[in-house]
């Protein structure tokens, strides 16, 4: 798939390559990053440029990935976006701020585009959002973005070899006023 740009009221999203792999390495010299992530830690160049050269176009190449950097208009990056496929119609969302620009709402803002941009363009009915339970910043921009909190599933991340409980939450195009491409039946209980 070839990489769309995306526009917010103040965002540019699109892809980042090699012209963004100094700001990505920036962005991940913060710890809270490289704690709440599974970024390496610590975050040397090369893995900015790995990510950055290699791991973000194969996604897009083979569809398994579709991540976008979230810009200013002034080209300031402030923050990364990432849609992991997990099965049919379904993706896992993934997201980091970058510390100087966090608090403003850009990082619910870019969730939100790119939401919309899967359930509209991707085919995709089910956005899934996990984090480590305790990151109290990844479940405020879920919940601002709509996510619906779904419970905690234990043992459900691997971050730099340990095993930990997750929050799991989801969006579906109905929470945004979008169609499903396919049916969908709520449970009644």
């Amino acid at each position: 798939m070839e990489p769309p740009t995306l526009t917010t009221t103040r965002l540019l999203l699109r892809t980042v390559g090699p012209q963004d792999t100094d700001a990505v390495h920036a962005a991940c010299q913060d710890p809270d990053i490289q704690r709440w992530t599974t970024v390496p830690s610590p975050y040397l160049l090369e893995h900015a440029r790995g990510f950055t050269e290699r791991t973000v176009p194969a996604g897009w190449a083979n569809g398994s990935m579709f991540t976008f950097g979230a810009f200013l208009p002034a080209g300031d990056l402030v923050a990364m976006v990432g849609l992991t496929m997990l099965s049919l119609g379904t993706a896992e969302i993934g997201y980091w701020g970058t510390k100087e620009h966090r608090g403003r709402g850009y990082v619910t803002e870019a969730v939100l585009a790119v939401s919309r941009w899967a359930f509209t363009r991707v085919s995709i009915d089910r956005v899934e959002w996990r984090a480590e339970v305790g990151n109290a910043a990844s479940r405020a921009v879920a919940a601002r973005a709509g996510f619906a909190m779904e419970g905690t599933l234990r043992s459900a991340i691997n971050n730099k070899g340990v095993r930990r409980d997750c929050w799991v939450g989801s969006l579906l195009p109905s929470d945004l006023g979008l169609p499903s491409t396919a049916p969908y039946i709520p449970a009644r209980l």
